[in-house]
């Protein structure tokens, strides 16, 4: 008996396995148009995403432009220690964090304020009006703000030394080379330019809501603050996690652009406006050592990743149906 068991069991086994492979080949061919319709997007994801992982071990070599990516020699830790042993590496890594951290609030607040009172516009004519408005600085390149920005702040010609300082009688203020200034002028100018894409996708949200809870409100006498405090707002919790978690994903990640086409590369005001991504280019610009600029990239992506699932985690314990995963 413990032979024909020891025989049918591996025999079961082999069964079952069939059968799932030939249930998962019929799934594949009753559903092979949907599976057709997927297959750009993975290919698209592999390509630009998965494949070129394999330059991580540029974060680990001394890159030899005559040996080639895999013949260069191997240095372990070295361009971490290069990027962490310099005096500007607390500088670089303290603005990173709180500017990115302030972004995350401002796109926050901004946009799901924003967001509300555009739902609540009745003309659905302004309402296009305003929301074209408020979402085209999202469409300029950063070497078009930052021209806006030197059209408002340069020294001779601009508009706030020109036309409101010098009539009011005060000293103009040399704009790019106070660093005092720099920490209330880039947080405005993401703002400005990102409102608009953030506000647009929270009133998304917010149009997809069921009416019914707004006419039931009405009906039990609330006003529209109250519907807006205890409907809306609550509802746009899964979205606004969602959101939040990808932000604090990229919080080590800095907006290239806006740190170093704004400030117009200048040298003095580098104590509050230079970051890991600005900080990376002009040490290549310098050194042209690709291994430092690869190994600040990787140590950027493995803290975004840690971030996110810390940040999850504490969601899920808070609020497991608001968890992104």
């Amino acid at each position: 008996m413990n032979q024909e068991a020891s025989i049918t069991v591996p025999a079961k086994i082999e069964k079952r396995s069939i059968r799932k492979k030939n249930d998962a080949f019929r799934h594949i061919l009753q559903y092979k148009a949907l599976y057709l319709m997927f297959m750009p997007g993975v290919i698209f994801l592999l390509i630009n995403n998965y494949f070129p992982m394999f330059g991580v071990i540029i974060a680990f070599k001394n890159v030899n432009y005559t040996d080639g990516i895999l013949h260069s020699p191997w240095v372990g830790w070295t361009n971490f220690k290069f990027l962490f042993s310099t005096s500007d590496a607390w500088v670089i890594t303290r603005n990173t964090l709180l500017y990115n951290a302030l972004f995350i609030v401002l796109n926050l607040v901004f946009g799901v304020g924003l967001a509300i009172l555009f739902n609540e516009i009745k003309s659905r004519m302004a309402g296009k009006m305003y929301q074209s408005i408020i979402f085209l600085p999202y469409f300029l390149s950063m070497v078009i703000v930052s021209y806006i920005v030197l059209a408002f702040l340069g020294v001779e010609n601009g508009f706030i030394n020109k036309s409101i300082l010098t009539p009011l009688g005060i000293e103009q203020i040399d704009w790019y080379t106070e660093n005092k200034y720099w920490p209330y002028i880039l947080p405005l100018v993401n703002t400005w330019k990102s409102i608009g894409y953030f506000s647009l996708i929270y009133l998304a949200a917010i149009i997809g809501f069921d009416s019914d809870y707004y006419e039931a409100a009405t009906i039990d006498g609330a006003t529209r603050w109250h519907q807006v405090r205890y409907i809306t707002i609550p509802l746009l919790y899964p979205i606004i996690i969602i959101t939040t978690l990808l932000a604090i994903g990229r919080i080590f990640y800095s907006d290239f652009g806006l740190f170093f086409q704004v400030p117009l590369n200048s040298g003095s005001i580098f104590p509050t406006t230079n970051v890991i991504d600005t900080y990376v280019y002009r040490t290549f610009q310098t050194n042209g050592d690709i291994g430092m600029s690869s190994a600040a990239g990787l140590y950027q992506a493995v803290v975004g990743m840690i971030l996110v699932f810390t940040t999850n985690v504490l969601v899920r314990k808070f609020s497991r149906e608001n968890a992104l995963f």
